[in-house]
């Protein structure tokens, strides 16, 4: 008798495809980190050219800023004469960036004398419309410096938090408005903080790994980093004092095994010295003088009047505004202010988790007590400083804290795998911090967070917010209606008919002009603080009437009609 099949459960039944689609899949952030991983240099390499294109839109939509033509005129001065002598207070590095695709769309300098004027000249040399084309030339030196300072962002992130947290902390880093803005300029402090960060990171891993290699790079890095910025010189020692602070008290080395160590290393540090010293020699094209410093001449005597010049013009201080006061000498909080009022919300959010928790990390990683550390040493030279015009001066803390803040979001990356609230929370403030920088655009200089108030021109003001970028806005706007005339003085030196401007005359401290009148958010403060130094408790017009409309985020446009009187 023929048997009968026994029939097979129904979940036997199912064709292959059920079967496997019954299998769970791994979690989102799972996957996420698992496609990081392995597309890791393509993330990044996108960001970056994100971050490129948001920062080259912005470069013809803004008239050239207060320090910019003086930055331009000395680097072509390099370039177009082969000295370097319109100023000594900035080393040649990022000028001569920022002059360079000028220089090789055929524009020279004209010799005037006056750095200010010469980078005038240079600009509007072509009539008005070269004017954007060759900002934009001149702006574009400063992106190397934005995909250098990104690309030690992922390896800093990676060597301490492993590779997704390079990947993230890449994301946060150009997210930042303020990042995004002076990116975008023909300044020097992009430079800067893509050359630290460069140098700090080769010192590292010739301490990890001395040989030629290692000596050759933190050679190069730290001859392109002291050709940045002046300020590198304080800044460096400072940080990496506390780094190396920090490891010898989490590893106790034996004083014979550290004295070893040192020993192994001095030739290599040797031979990045010299390196480093041909580097800087070649920035200053080999220049060979006397400075006040020796009596008999010297390399790159132009470094040591530099340093000079920087260190008199802290000793000096520098006329700087912060909620309400007005100083030469600076405050102690001023930049712990600024960091609190201009760094996203979300940022801020995730820097504190950071510091606060330790995320799981590789177990050869770097401690991210270095990243912190970093930082505190670049903050704690700037407090005591007394030139406080600008979060820009601080900028190579930024690399730092991104990588920080990227610790914070690994931690609630780690606890989203079992707790839904951190993985809302991850997600949540990287969408917030995403948001944020996107509205921003274009003012990305002016950006404040929400703790800043409707009115952060009653917190700071200069390259915080007002550094004369929205000048040309305003010609526009005075076209559209028509003004007849304007009363208007700007703080920088610019060619108002070439931005569209009708007459103009010079803006009244006492009371406006009739008709049309607009006063920069700088100028207006002080203005302020300058008369109540002769006279406590008084105020200038513009705190008396109130603005027909406001000209970007930096300028005050008002209308009064004839004869309205103004109360003093």
């Amino acid at each position: 008798m023929p048997t009968v099949p026994k029939k097979k459960p129904r979940e036997q039944q199912r064709a292959p495809s059920q079967q496997k689609a019954k299998v769970e899949s791994p979690p989102i952030l799972a996957r996420i980190e698992d496609f990081l991983q392995k597309r890791a240099l393509l993330v990044v390499l996108g960001l970056i050219l994100l971050g490129s294109i948001r920062i080259a839109i912005t470069y013809t939509v803004f008239n050239h800023t207060s320090d910019e033509p003086a930055h331009i005129a000395c680097g072509m001065q390099w370039l177009d004469q082969g000295i370097y002598n319109y100023e000594a207070q900035h080393p040649p590095l990022t000028r001569v960036m920022v002059a360079l695709g000028p220089y090789l769309a055929g524009v020279h300098g004209n010799r005037q004398g006056d750095m200010t004027f010469e980078g005038n000249t240079i600009l509007y040399g072509g009539g008005a419309n070269q004017y954007d084309f060759r900002l934009a030339l001149s702006r574009a030196g400063n992106l190397p410096f934005f995909w250098l300072a990104s690309w030690m962002v992922f390896l800093w992130g990676r060597r301490m938090l492993g590779v997704s947290a390079g990947v993230v902390a890449v994301f946060i880093f150009t997210m930042i408005p303020t990042l995004l803005a002076h990116a975008g300029l023909s300044t020097t402090d992009m430079g800067v903080t893509a050359c630290m960060a460069a140098a700090m990171y080769a010192s590292l891993r010739l301490v990890e790994q001395p040989g030629p290699k290692t000596a050759a790079w933190f050679g190069l890095a730290l001859g392109l980093m002291v050709l940045s910025k002046f300020s590198s010189l304080v800044f460096y020692p400072a940080a990496m004092g506390l780094a190396l602070a920090l490891w010898l008290v989490k590893t106790r080395p034996a004083p014979g095994q550290l004295a070893r160590d040192l020993l192994r290393r001095l030739p290599w540090a040797a031979l990045s010295a010299i390196l480093a010293f041909l580097v800087i020699w070649a920035g200053y094209r080999f220049s060979f003088g006397k400075t006040d410093w020796v009596p008999f001449p010297v390399p790159f005597p132009e470094l040591y009047s530099g340093i000079q010049e920087v260190s008199q013009h802290n000793t000096g201080g520098h006329l700087s505004y912060l909620m309400g006061d007005l100083r030469m000498d600076g405050w102690w909080q001023f930049f712990p202010v600024l960091l609190a009022v201009k760094l996203p919300l979300a940022m801020l959010g995730l820097l504190a988790l950071g510091l606060w928790k330790l995320p799981a990390r590789p177990a050869d990683s770097w401690p991210l007590g270095f990243a912190i550390a970093i930082s505190l040493g670049i903050l704690t030279v700037a407090m005591v400083a007394h030139i406080n015009i600008g979060l820009r001066h601080i900028l190579p803390m930024f690399p730092f804290l991104a990588v920080i803040a990227a610790g914070g979001a690994m931690w609630l990356a780690g606890k989203a795998l079992t707790q839904g609230w951190a993985r809302w929370t991850l997600g949540l403030a990287l969408l917030w911090l995403c948001g944020t920088s996107i509205a921003a655009h274009p003012d990305y200089l002016a950006y404040f967070n929400a703790l800043a108030g409707d009115h952060p021109e009653n917190i700071v003001v200069d390259s915080d917010l007002d550094w004369g970028q929205d000048i040309k806005r305003l010609g526009q706007r005075l076209k559209e209606l028509n003004a007849p005339s304007v009363a208007f003085t700007p703080t920088i030196t610019i060619s108002l008919a070439s931005h569209g401007f009708p007459p103009h005359e010079r803006t009244a401290i006492d009371a406006p002009s009739a008709g049309w009148n607009a006063v920069q958010m700088t100028q207006w403060k002080l203005y302020r603080m300058g008369l109540q130094m002769h006279e406590p408790g008084a105020h200038s017009w513009p705190d008396l009437i109130k603005p027909t409309e406001r000209i970007g985020k930096s300028i005050l446009l008002y209308y009064v009609p004839p004869q309205q009187p103004v109360a003093r």
